[in-house]
């Protein structure tokens, strides 16, 4: 619990930015964790509060121990507390970098105190046990002899995967892309999350056993059969990668692209493969139409580029600025959040709400010059249009950060699906939450392609959870 006191004593302080001149100069990471005194005031404030909502249903889906290891580090107690907390999650440098920390939400000090700063704990916890040799590989005593395949990289695949080979199972994790990490490494911008976190990690999954087959795509070079004959079990976590269009007119043609492809290709410049014919901000008007977590990281990267003006565009009305009685606590608040990303925006970003896009705008030679844009209010469960609000944005470049609809299923689930796969009425592949098992019973399902579009803590908490699942399964067959 920290100190009995500790709440009433210390405030809340987050971690330390570099200042927007300084950062916006390259992609490197700008916020640095806490010193071993400031985590020591910061885990104080965890108070006793009897039901620690941080990890109950509103809170962690990871299940992380967060009271038990607040009080650790108040205690100075840092190998203890990164031992507990890898105890349930297997990437807190992950999380403590990009999850939106529902735990903080859901935290009883945060009802009418700013709540305890658990995500920068977290992080402070895990890169301590970096700086210090503590993490280190953890090869099973036992080999099992079955063989698992791992379709995808990203967070719940990783989890999935370590946790396997950890259980003496000899995992093997396929990649279609040139290295693992799945969008860790080519969604989040390394003003976020730097691909050198992901490395380190890999290479101790390496040394645990785990191997890595990138730049093989499953169900092109590798088949849905193959898979089936070679493997005894399977663990399909290629996340959820459709992503959702806009199909208004002018959407063809050039100057109109989904935010992966600009933000795949600035990762991929970034680390030293800069592909042809990049996307690029420079000098542009450019519109992000999407308000989440992915439209902000096209704001920070076009900001990088050195755009001429952005405009960030939202259908729903602005949030207010404090937690409405609609989320009360502890559940996740519907308020206005604004970004390390729309920070460095300043003067050059517009935020836009209650707007909608009716259509892309085209010269004579096709050349995208404006989005036509309307008012609308929301009512009767739909959106209206607002008379008279008609106009037009300039645009050079438009980036669509709308969200990912379903997996895609050309190739390897198509030809699972021919074996018996079953896909739900959301188009993910239909597999019970905790079991994981699908329709095929060597095949397990973890993450986005199950669930759908969702946060990295909650991939992290199905590739463990199927992995225990995995486990079972196989033991079974020896029954």
């Amino acid at each position: 619990m920290g100190k009995p006191t500790g709440f009433k004593e210390y405030r809340r302080v987050g971690l330390k930015y570099l200042p927007v001149t300084e950062r916006i100069k390259n992609y490197k990471e700008f916020d640095k964790h806490y010193t071993q005194d400031e985590a020591h005031e910061q885990g104080a404030r965890c108070m006793d509060c009897g039901i620690p909502f941080c990890h109950g249903d509103t809170g962690c889906p990871v299940d992380n121990y967060i009271p038990e290891f607040n009080d650790l580090v108040f205690r100075g107690q840092w190998k203890e507390a990164l031992l507990n907390l890898h105890s349930t999650n297997n990437f807190p440098e992950f999380t403590g970098r990009i999850c939106p920390a529902p735990c903080e939400s859901a935290c009883t000090l945060g009802i009418n105190e700013e709540p305890v700063s658990i995500k920068a704990i977290e992080r402070t916890i895990v890169e301590t046990g970096f700086e210090n040799g503590w993490v280190i590989p953890r090869p099973p005593r036992e080999i099992s002899g079955y063989a698992v395949a791992v379709i995808g990289s990203g967070p719940s695949g990783l989890a999935a995967a370590q946790q396997l080979a950890r259980l003496g199972h000899k995992v093997t994790v396929f990649e279609k892309n040139e290295a693992p990490g799945g969008l860790l490494r080519y969604g989040i911008p390394d003003f976020k999350l730097e691909k050198s976190v992901i490395d380190r990690r890999v290479k101790q999954m390496e040394a645990e056993g785990v191997a890595f087959k990138t730049n093989t795509f499953a169900g092109k070079d590798i088949t849905g059969k193959e898979l089936m004959a070679r493997y005894d079990a399977i663990v399909l976590a290629m996340g959820s990668e459709k992503p959702r269009d806009l199909p208004i007119p002018g959407r063809e043609g050039e100057g109109v692209h989904f935010a992966m492809e600009f933000l795949t290709a600035n990762n991929r410049a970034v680390a030293g493969h800069a592909p042809e014919n990049q996307i690029l901000a420079t000098g542009k008007h450019v519109i992000v139409i999407g308000g989440g977590d992915t439209g902000s990281d096209c704001v920070g990267t076009s900001v990088r580029h050195g755009a001429a003006k952005i405009s960030q565009l939202e259908i729903f009305p602005k949030p207010p600025e404090e937690r409405p009685a609609s989320t009360p606590w502890p559940y996740w608040p519907n308020k206005l959040r604004t970004s390390t990303s729309h920070e460095e925006g300043g003067a050059v970003l517009d935020r836009l709400w209650s707007i909608n896009t009716k259509e892309f705008v085209r010269d004579e030679n096709g050349k995208l010059t404006a989005i036509k844009v309307v008012d609308v209010k929301f009512a009767g469960g739909k959106f209206e249009e607002i008379p008279g609000t008609e106009r037009e944005i300039k645009a050079d470049l438009v980036l669509l950060a709308l969200g990912f609809v379903h997996p895609v299923r050309e190739g390897l689930l198509e030809q699972l699906s021919a074996e018996g796969l079953t896909i739900d009425s959301r188009g993910n592949v239909s597999a019970t939450f905790g079991t994981h098992q699908t329709s095929i019973p060597k095949v397990f399902a973890a993450g986005d392609v199950r669930r759908g579009q969702s946060l990295v803590v909650w991939a992290i908490s199905e590739g463990r959870k199927a992995a225990a699942a995995v486990d079972r399964y196989l033991k079974s067959l020896d029954a």
